[in-house]
């Protein structure tokens, strides 16, 4: 038997009555299997009474294991819901595959930082990742996970929504734990992780011949922000225009890998720069030798790359409809970006021909760009998990 994956979507008011019925309509799509996996997705009336809906979902599925967390708004059934109360279920039947659940802590001090519950991910297939966001540091966590466990891929997103007493909302099995973060670690199966970074390339390639820490020296053999300058006064009229919803830069992070495309940029904001000394200060560590291009971000922009990164992935299936899919949206998404409902789970439905999928607006997306994973920003990142 091949994996088997099924979702459920409730807007029903009371959370247990509504956790029952997604994840009974999850639970349908199995066939009879046991489901093995759910990963749960709950906001409004569902993070007053979240024990409710942990109930609610293990009555109606008995999942052998489960995790989730607290949401701004969820998606599935090509739907996005916003605002209100909704609970999203996606549930798994793994045949031989393995889903290891955990919670992870950080001790955190001044000059560092050590991490308790984590398992050892080196030859994992890949790891679901599901963070607080005030007592957890993400981006430090993937930064030792590339060291740890080179090449394993890290999907998720950071809980966008706490509990009506403020608490944090990270479920996993039948209890609501308070910080860190739950995931998975996951063998045996096969995942196919899509980063949507939501910007477009514009202008040339420049490749940085001088860098320090998070401050690029110089670009292209002159002064960083003189060539910058250059950059953009080389560009036609209708790219400069397009500037004016804010100037992102594009790292190449896998240098040595001549035939990069869109998808191999890491997308960062241009954070300042220093007229005396020519230098230019962006959101991520850079170093000698890399290539960088200026990016642009709006909606047209946005519904291209996740379109074509989607059609990527499918060309990768070889056509075939994968059994189902998990979506991590930008809560700075939705209707805010685009000006239509149910943008990137429509998208993701039709170019995975009708797929289960399921997901929420996270507070920060999580997955690898050049073979290492990152935390974004109003991103749309997919774990795909062929049939």
């Amino acid at each position: 038997m091949a994996i088997r994956i099924g979702t459920g979507l409730s807007t029903e008011p009371d959370a247990r009555i509504g956790a029952i019925e997604a994840a009974s309509i999850a639970r349908e799509a199995l066939d009879g299997e046991p489901a093995d996996l759910a990963i749960v997705f709950a906001c409004g009336a569902h993070l007053a009474a979240p024990e409710a809906t942990l109930e609610g979902v293990h009555e109606a599925l008995a999942p052998v294991t489960l995790i989730g967390c607290g949401a701004g708004g969820v998606l599935g059934d090509a739907r996005e819901i916003e605002d209100g109360t909704a609970v999203t279920v996606w549930a798994a039947a793994l045949d031989a595959g393995v889903a290891t659940p955990f919670h992870a802590e950080a001790d955190i001090a001044e000059d560092h930082v050590v991490f308790s519950g984590l398992p050892d991910l080196e030859g994992a297939a890949g790891a679901i990742l599901l963070p607080d966001p005030f007592s957890f540091p993400t981006d430090r966590l993937l930064h030792e996970l590339a060291t740890e466990a080179p090449g394993v891929p890290v999907l998720g997103g950071v809980s966008s929504a706490r509990t009506l007493d403020g608490a944090s909302a990270l479920f996993l099995g039948e209890e609501l734990r308070e910080g860190g973060a739950v995931g998975l670690r996951l063998d045996d199966l096969e995942l196919l992780p899509c980063v949507s970074q939501g910007a477009a390339p514009i202008g040339p390639e420049m490749t940085i011949t001088a860098a320090e820490g998070h401050v690029i020296h110089e670009l292209a053999g002159k002064a960083a922000l003189l060539r910058l300058r250059e950059a953009i006064e080389e560009m036609h009229e209708n790219e400069r225009a397009s500037l004016a919803g804010g100037l992102l830069v594009g790292i190449v992070i896998d240098g040595d890998k001549p035939d990069y495309r869109q998808g191999d940029f890491l997308v960062r904001g241009l954070l300042g720069s220093d007229p005396e000394t020519g230098t230019v200060t962006v959101g991520s560590p850079v170093r000698q030798g890399q290539v960088l291009r200026l990016h642009v971000r709006d909606a047209a922009s946005a519904d291209r790359d996740l379109r074509e990164s989607l059609g990527l992935r499918v060309q990768a299936l070889g056509g075939e409809t994968p059994a189902g899919a998990l979506l991590f949206s930008c809560n700075g998404r939705g209707r805010g970006m685009f000006g239509v409902a149910d943008h990137d789970a429509a998208a993701l439905d039709r170019q995975l021909a009708g797929a289960p999928a399921a997901g929420f607006f996270a507070a920060g997306e999580i997955g690898p760009v050049g073979g290492e994973s990152f935390l974004h920003g109003f991103t749309a990142t997919v774990a795909i998990f062929p049939a």
